[in-house]
């Protein structure tokens, strides 16, 4: 790397965890770009002491008035999992999206702290084979198009978490949660929604996961014998109360967590398609967002209209991809987001579910104000006249007119040959 390139960075926000790569880079952009460094540490609640953060960026020399660790659990929930919740997202299929739906707030939280520190850069420590070196600079050139971002993933010779670790025992940078069998730990990512772990013997799709590796559930066959019921109440369609006791964004998922991981639901364990091109393995534990999801769906079956509901579920894969790839911050994300948010004004009410064993089984639900099910009209017993059954016979011959001629067709082909 030239002087002159060195030289034409002056201040960067370092995304930083204190973990084992954030660390490195940290001294590394010192010695490489001979620049001032504040570090940006987010709250995400991964249920970690982030204070150690703290001490080890100023052992390593950032001045405390550039180091900012910012609580952004209620903001993350609240604007971002709920959100993306309102449409049922999954990512083929199983992915509940819990590493990528974080990686925009903390792309803005940084450009906030770049601008309010005059920093010309911004870095990560995301991985040149990775999604999050995408979403995290899709998010920095969306919301500060001038903005110059440093990975250095994408430009130093220390390749493996292995390299890592030596680079970080010469130069004496503490890092904890080394794995007990030795070698490089997990890598590992943490949320209020969700935990994930990659890399040892996880890159081996034929290798089962260590029962050790699991940190917030039990397995299923472990978890009590007894199923517990929980009631989880709607407005516009985000959770606001569970057993009747209304909650913050944050606290209510973080209880859906705590009873959910007792009960051993939400584990997963994935191959998926990453946006680099890459198949890559990730095992993750979701255990309130896994409750969540099939609590809302639950309701939305008696609030929404049929063709809203099904035009729902065709655009979830899209806004899912979106969310994957990094382009929250886009403007058809944003227009997706005010179609599915418009859907959500009548999806209030209630949902009862069963939780045992790995499963959350949903038992009954209703709204009080906004409930299309008309059991007058649905039930097998006397309707009274409500529906005419005659009606369905119309309906029926129509719909079957285009394959009652195809079929003649086919069959007066058939006796020409």
């Amino acid at each position: 790397m030239s002087n002159n390139k060195q030289l034409a960075v002056r201040k960067v926000v370092l995304a930083y965890s204190g973990g084992l790569d954030t660390s490195v880079i940290l001294k590394w952009l010192q010695d490489t770009y001979r620049c001032e460094i504040v570090t940006f540490t987010a709250d995400l609640g991964q249920g970690e002491e982030l204070e150690p953060a703290r001490a080890k960026a100023i052992k390593l020399g950032v001045k405390p008035e550039n180091i900012y660790i910012d609580d952004l659990r209620e903001i993350f929930v609240r604007e971002f999992v709920f959100p993306m919740f309102r449409c049922n997202t999954v990512y083929e299929g199983e992915y509940l999206l819990g590493t990528s739906i974080a990686r925009p707030l903390i792309a803005q939280r940084m450009i906030e702290i770049a601008r309010a520190t005059n920093a010309d850069a911004v870095a990560h420590g995301a991985t040149g084979k990775g999604n999050d070196q995408v979403r995290f600079e899709l998010g920095a050139y969306a919301l500060m198009p001038g903005v110059r971002v440093i990975a250095p993933w994408r430009e130093w010779d220390l390749t493996s978490r292995e390299k890592l670790l030596a680079y970080a025992e010469a130069h004496d940078i503490p890092i904890e949660m080394k794995h007990k069998a030795g070698g490089s730990p997990y890598s590992m990512d943490a949320n209020l929604l969700h935990i994930s772990y990659e890399g040892r013997h996880l890159e081996d799709p034929s290798a089962e996961p260590e029962e050790s590796m699991w940190r917030w559930t039990l397995a299923p066959e472990d978890a009590p014998e007894a199923p517990e019921r929980i009631e989880i109440e709607f407005e516009r369609g985000d959770p606001v109360a569970i057993d009747g006791v209304r909650m913050a964004p944050h606290a209510l998922l973080a209880e859906l967590n705590r009873r959910g991981g007792q009960h051993g639901i939400g584990r997963l364990d994935l191959v998926e398609n990453r946006y680099v091109g890459m198949k890559s393995r990730g095992c993750y534990e979701t255990p309130g967002g896994s409750i969540l999801l099939r609590a809302h769906r639950a309701i939305e079956s008696v609030c929404l209209d049929r063709e809203v509901a099904h035009l729902k579920d065709e655009l979830m894969p899209r806004y899912a991809s979106l969310i994957y790839n990094g382009y929250w911050w886009s403007p058809e994300r944003r227009a997706l987001q005010a179609l599915i948010d418009t859907t959500q004004a009548q999806v209030n009410g209630w949902v009862r579910l069963k939780l045992y064993k790995g499963s959350a089984t949903v038992l009954c639900r209703d709204s009080r104000t906004d409930s299309l099910f008309d059991s007058g009209i649905a039930t097998f017993e006397d309707d009274r006249g409500a529906y005419d059954q005659k009606d369905a016979e119309g309906f029926i011959r129509l719909n079957a007119l285009r394959m009652r001629i195809a079929a003649r067709v086919a069959e007066k082909r058939g006796r020409q040959q």
